[in-house]
């Protein structure tokens, strides 16, 4: 007899339906065809075992289970129930009527309980789409599923109740959420705030700035100077995530299975922070079957990259492209996967390997050269992408105890809400250009005009500070930025002083 079951590969961040087909015929065999690798083959030990001690079998016949299409490689242990489910309704253990209408999927234990399985909103996203009635999930994924709204989502706890469900002795209730009141009832969630930083005004307006602009920054300074404590509070001043980012968002990491059991949406901007020694592919994504990279789990949030000249060459090097297309694509022999990757770059680093020159009170004790050297292993391509540069000074001892309470994320992220709604509306007939740094050298000659007192100002830094030639795109593009947080439709000399400043650290004026 010929049973049809259905589950879902996917690829990148989108799914395919997978349709499982079990045909059992006289003889003694079990084969699986249509591309299964070793995780998909050894679901039959887990399914014999699962079945076994819940007093069923699989029959001692030629069994024949195809995994259509044929041609995609099918990955994981996710597809246990579903061929499970196609074993017993074929074998007539199990009612066959309705088995078709739903998209099964989950990992089968020993004893027949169901693992939690990787990419389910992609897989929901796609059923949906497809116009299955529902979704059968282990429990701990179930809320996952139910954001996509008009598909029933049945989150079961093993194999007992996926068979007394389609034999008709149990009728779950379907998991229910309301995907806009759980978004909005979380949304702006965050456990640190700007407030609790003292001190460091300069480098709080420069990150304002960043977050306004969509800039990338680097903040260079000696250790316990609180440049990590001022990055990890750099998501909480971005603009909230919309519904459709956290959605995406959401599916990335549900696609590398990172999203903690029983959770749903994601509605806090990422904050990711690779240690220095990741690899290329950890960072930009890939391997033998293609999973997302840091730098597309940190989509829609931010990337921080801490003591920066440690990264190994290589992993620095291959993040260029990404940050330019916002966009990683991971080719195969078999298929190309396409990751979303559109981050701020935060990155820091100490100003020379013993961390202290230019320190107002300790001494540098770093050889003559060794300063450049270090600052060296940057490559030019990704200082180029950098647009704010800003040096990082200790904190007194009168700042730190002083009770002032500083400004708190939630006013100035009034503020970079207002600057970037001024840059939608600029750039809404622009495909793809949606914030000021991101603007092409065309669309910065026409939008950054300077009158004769700024372009004055303008070439006078750069001779004077030694400011490098790629360097001019930058400061306009920060000056831009930094006027729309004043509400000026056009650049003026306090605007543009301000962006100057926060290049004083580009290489050919800093080190000597």
């Amino acid at each position: 007899m010929l049973v049809k079951t259905y589950g879902s590969a996917v690829y990148g961040i989108n799914a395919t339906t997978v349709t499982v087909e079990v045909n059992i015929l006289p003889g003694v065999n079990f084969l699986m065809v249509g591309l299964p690798d070793s995780a998909v083959k050894e679901s039959q030990q887990r399914i014999q075992a699962a079945l076994k001690n819940h007093g069923y079998k699989i029959p001692g016949k030629n069994i024949v289970i195809n995994m259509a299409p044929a041609d995609i490689r099918k990955e994981g242990s996710s597809y246990d129930l579903t061929i499970a489910a196609g074993i017993l309704a074929a074998s007539e253990q199990i009612k066959r009527k309705g088995i078709g209408d739903y998209v099964i999927m989950g990992e089968l234990s020993l004893d027949g309980g169901l693992q939690p399985i990787k990419g389910v909103l992609p897989i929901a996203i796609q059923a949906k789409k497809e116009g299955f009635k529902g979704i059968i999930l282990p429990k701990q994924n179930a809320r996952e599923a139910a954001i996509v709204n008009g598909l029933t989502v049945y989150g079961l706890s093993n194999i007992d109740e996926m068979i007394d469900f389609f034999d008709g002795k149990l009728s779950p209730e379907p998991v229910k959420v309301d995907t806009e009141q759980e978004f909005y009832s979380r949304l702006g969630q965050t456990e640190v705030d700007f407030a609790d930083v003292k001190g460091q005004e300069n480098i709080k307006r420069a990150l304002e700035i960043a977050a306004a602009g969509g800039h990338n920054v680097l903040l260079i300074g000696p250790p316990g100077a609180g440049k990590t404590m001022l990055a990890k509070r750099l998501p909480t001043i971005l603009p909230p995530l919309s519904l459709n980012e956290s959605l995406e968002t959401t599916k990335i990491h549900s696609v590398a299975g990172r999203m903690a059991k029983n959770a749903s949406l994601i509605t806090t901007r990422p904050f990711r922070a690779p240690h220095h020694t990741i690899s290329d592919v950890a960072l930009v994504g890939g391997g033998s079957y293609p999973q997302p990279g840091e730098i597309s789990l940190a989509h829609n949030g931010v990337l921080f990259l801490d003591e920066l000249p440690e990264f190994k060459r290589t992993v620095l090097e291959v993040m260029r492209q990404p940050l330019e297309d916002r966009v990683v694509t991971i080719s195969r022999a078999r298929l190309s996967v396409e990751y979303p990757a559109s981050f701020m770059l935060v990155a820091s680093m100490n100003p020379c390997p013993c961390g202290f020159y230019n320190h107002p009170e300790k001494k540098c004790v770093c050889a003559p050269g060794i300063v450049q050297k270090y600052l060296n292993r940057i490559s030019g391509p990704l200082l180029d992408r950098i647009d704010i540069h800003i040096e990082v000074t200790p904190v007194s001892f009168n700042e730190l105890s002083e009770e002032r309470v500083s400004e708190k994320s939630t006013s100035v992220r009034v503020r970079v809400v207002e600057a970037r709604r001024k840059q939608h509306e600029r750039f809404k007939n622009n495909i793809g250009v949606y914030s000021n740094a991101q603007m092409s050298s065309r669309q910065l000659r026409e939008i950054c005009k300077l009158d004769k007192a700024c372009n004055d100002i303008l070439k006078t830094a750069m001779e004077k500070l030694g400011l490098s030639a790629r360097a001019y795109d930058r400061i306009l593009k920060v000056a831009r930025t930094i006027a729309d947080l004043d509400s000026k439709a056009v650049i003026n000399s306090e605007h543009l002083s301000e962006a100057i400043q926060l290049r004083t650290l580009d290489r050919e004026g800093w080190a000597g």
